[in-house]
Parts: structure tokens; sequence; C-alpha cells
């Protein structure tokens, strides 16, 4: 956190530096004197604090990882240790990509809170809306902390400074989720029900995340309700099911931006990247990450071979399940099928090697710029229709709602799949629910963390230890910054 704190006031103060030092009269340089005194600069910050979502990739592959349903892959057993080591549960607090997953979030922390704390310096019309989408951002970002590591500091009114990592606490989960649905509130108060633009979140994306926020409170009546106000908006609808869709595309380049995506993350291939800083890369990094090695032949590009769904994911889909072979690609049947050729190297059971590919985010055939493997445009659904589907029946079973709402979302995202409807109640009801997620979602991230907050991960992740591994440890070089101020979380 503290080197981040000092990045990002680097980063600002640099914005407009050129090659050579320019001397201007009077002086200027970007800090809270002078800025934030009009609306442009509210909209540089709001970009600067959207920018972050960029490196969301190291969330989203972190929790893949750790899931039951994905083996992390890649050349060898020693290829990206921190994720191989998360992958068999052996993982410490000297892991580079936790770290990187605690960095990247409270990098975005920081520059949503520098917005909201010099929210008053100035006023304009549609000030709030670029309050309300900061404070959407400093929830997600919080929501990504506190799911990985819980217990976490937190700052209300600011950023944090240094120094604080001495005196601020890590306030209880239970503190985090309040402060995390309170920036939701004033985020749903306060924003247009439609995207100023495509690339910015709205109303019902800030309904659906309240929604999900509250499924992981476990109140759960709030969260149907949240998550049923999305649904009958009638503004969202399951891709494929309406004029000249096809359910095939929902994850390639047609199918972004759809009537599908609630909350999308934007990625571009239009700025190239660099292993020395890959959060500077406006590509999806983990789509690079996740394609083939070796790989020639049509529709996708190479890649570096993780992200490795299991046999027993592809096994769990009835042989009629449309989601099987639109989420997964079976490499060998592939090659058969169409001639293409691939070069895995030396990957073998030791890094989870079982032919089978993370099909929704594998490199598509694009003009991205080099470094093509880590400037894929593919974008990232961080919020699907369908999840809000799910989660309103999950929410409806475990509340007041019932059965019946329950079974029909349920039955919309089976239909779509070419699945019957389903009849059951009560806790057979609940499992179904639970499976579909499983079916529908996997690849996407949130497989890791549905079973920590069900409490079936000790079933399910081989090497798993409650409640140790509900979270992951402290990076060891912040309790170091905290001295004696944190505890590191039990088992690590």
């Amino acid at each position: 956190m503290k080197k981040y704190i000092l990045i990002t006031v680097l980063t600002l103060c640099c914005i407009s530096c050129a090659d050579d030092f320019v001397e201007t009269d009077p002086p200027y340089t970007v800090d809270t004197e002078n800025f934030f005194l009009s609306e442009e600069d509210y909209r540089n910050g709001l970009v600067a604090i959207y920018d972050l979502l960029n490196a969301n990739y190291a969330s989203v592959m972190l929790a893949e990882v750790a899931s039951d349903d994905i083996n992390t892959g890649g050349e060898s057993p020693t290829d990206v240790i921190g994720w191989q080591q998360v992958d068999r549960m052996i993982h410490t607090p000297i892991n580079q990509q936790v770290k990187d997953v605690w960095d990247f979030n409270f990098a975005g922390v920081y520059r949503a809170s520098f917005m909201i704390e010099n929210q008053d310096k100035t006023d304009f019309p549609g000030k709030e809306q670029f309050l309300a989408e900061a404070r959407f951002l400093r929830a997600f970002y919080n929501f990504n902390l506190v799911r990985f590591f819980g217990e976490i500091p937190i700052k209300p009114e600011g950023r944090f400074e240094l120094g604080d990592e001495l005196s601020i606490p890590r306030f209880s989960v239970e503190d985090v989720y309040a402060h995390i649905e309170d920036d939701l509130l004033y985020a749903v108060e306060n924003m247009a029900t439609t995207s100023v633009e495509p690339w910015r979140v709205n109303q019902y994306a800030a309904k659906a995340l309240l929604g999900k926020v509250y499924l992981y409170m476990e109140e759960y009546d709030k969260a149907a309700s949240e998550l049923t106000d999305v649904i009958n908006t009638g503004a969202f609808h399951l891709y494929g099911t309406q004029g000249d869709e096809e359910f095939a595309n929902l994850f390639e380049f047609e199918g972004e931006n759809s009537g599908e995506s609630v909350f999308e993350i934007q990625y571009t291939g239009v700025q190239g990247a660099g292993f020395d800083c890959l959060q500077c890369s406006t590509g999806n990094v983990m789509v690079g990450f996740s394609g083939v090695r070796g790989y020639s032949g049509p529709t996708f590009e190479p890649g570096f071979g993780f992200i490795l769904p299991t046999e027993d994911i592809y096994n769990a889909y009835s042989s009629n399940d449309l989601r099987r072979d639109l989420s997964i690609l079976d490499i060998e049947a592939w090659a058969s099928d169409t001639g293409a050729s691939f070069n895995i190297g030396n990957q073998d059971e030791q890094t989870g090697h079982t032919g089978y590919y993370n099909r929704k985010y594998l490199p598509r055939e694009n003009d991205n710029l080099p470094d093509a493997n880590l400037t894929q445009p593919n974008n990232y659904r961080a919020i699907r229709y369908a999840d809000v589907l799910l989660m309103a029946a999950e929410a409806n079973v475990l509340g007041t709602g019932g059965d019946e709402p329950a079974r029909n979302y349920l039955n919309q995202v089976r239909n779509r799949a070419g699945l019957s409807s389903v009849q059951s109640s009560g806790t057979e009801l609940l499992e179904t629910i639970y499976n579909e997620r499983r079916l529908e979602l996997v690849g996407e991230g949130h497989r890791f963390f549905d079973l920590v907050r069900t409490n079936r991960a000790a079933n399910r992740i081989d090497g798993f230890v409650a409640p140790k591994n509900n979270v992951f440890p402290i990076p060891q070089e912040e309790m170091q910054f905290a001295q004696d101020n944190w505890e590191q979380n039990q088992g690590y």
C-alpha cells in the first residue's frame, strides 16, 4: 500500500511531463491545491480510477487458480511460482501474485479516494455522477480486497497517507462491508440509469454489485431486492435469446457490451505492454496468459498456457449442455477438426495440463499491437445478467422470496443453455443453483469465492484448510511497513 501511494502520487505529478523539463510561469504541479478545480479535472481523475481496472486480471487469475475447477498450467511447475503455490494451497505471505492483488486494488482505492477527498473544491452540473462512479469503483476495489484478505485498513474520508499503516487498524469484515455498502448506496442514489459513455458504469451496475455484496453479507432479502430491481428494469437479457444474436458469440468481440453486460471492463489492443509493467497494458493480460502454447490455426492466437480447466469440470456438463464447448476448448478435438497445431512444450501433469483451455478468454485473432500476448482487447464481463439471475435465485431461496421466483430465474439460465426446466425446491433447488453457477460462470473468477462463502471449499479444493485458506495472507512487505500495528491472517 505504501509503495503504491508513492507511485500514484508520482504518476499524477507526471501526467503532463515532456521528455525535457519545461520551465513554466507560474510553475504547475498536480497536487491537491490545483487539481479538481474543473469538470475536466474530474473527468481526468475518473479516467485514472477506471485505469486500475486494467489490472483486474490479477484478481481474476488468482481466484481461478485457487478454485477446484482450474489448474495453473504454464510451461513448468515453477512458471509463475506464486500461482503454482496457490493452486496447491501452499502459498505464504511472500507471494508476488498475492501481492499484486493487494497492490493494484489498493491503488484503485487510493485514486478513488483522491477524488472523494476533494469533492467540495468546485461545483458544476453533473459532478454527482463523477462522485457516484468514484464511490462505485472504490467499492469494487474494496470488495476485491475484503474477499481476498478479510480484514483490511479503510479510510472512508479520503486517501491513505504515508504513515497511516502505523496507526490505522485492519477493520473487521463487517465494518469493511458496511463501508462498501455506504459507497454503493451513494452510487445508486446519484448515478444515471444509463451510462454517460459506453465505458462508464451506471445505476444498474451499482445495484447489481450492491446485491452481490448483500449476498456475501448474508442479507438475503436485501440482495434479492436489489437484484430483482435490476431484473425488472428490462434493460438486460440473456445473450442469444433476442434478435439475431447467437449464444455462441457471447464471449466473442461481437458479444461485448451486449444486453447481457451489467458491468464490463473495457480493454483494447492499441498500446503495447511488457513484463516489466503488466498493469500498464490497455489489453487484458489474462487472455494472452490463457492462450494455447505454440498454437497455429484458425480463430485463436497463441499464448502462455495458463488457467486450464480440469477434466472434472469438463465432465460435469451434460452432453446436451451448450455451455461446455463454448466455455472449454478441447485442444485435441479442435486440432483434429480444424487442422490447427500446437506445442505445449514441457507441460505435463505437474502443471495440470489436461488438454482443456478457458475458451471464454482465449486470445482471438485481431490486429492488436506488440507484445501481442499482453495487449489482447477482449473485455472482461465482471457482472453478467446470467450472474444476476443466479444470485437472485440464491437470495430468494435463502431469504423470504421463496422457491417460485428462484426457479424462474434459474430456468432462464438453464433454458438458454439448452437444458430443461427444473421443478425442485428447498435444499435441492439451492444445490441446483450452486451447480448452475459452477457451469455458467467457469473461468470468470467466481468459483473460489462461491465455495468459500457457502462453506464448501474444504470439500472441493485439494489442500484447502478452513479457516486459514478462506482468505489469503497479508503480503509480508505490508506487514513490515505496519510493524506491529496489524496481525497476520490466521495460519500464515
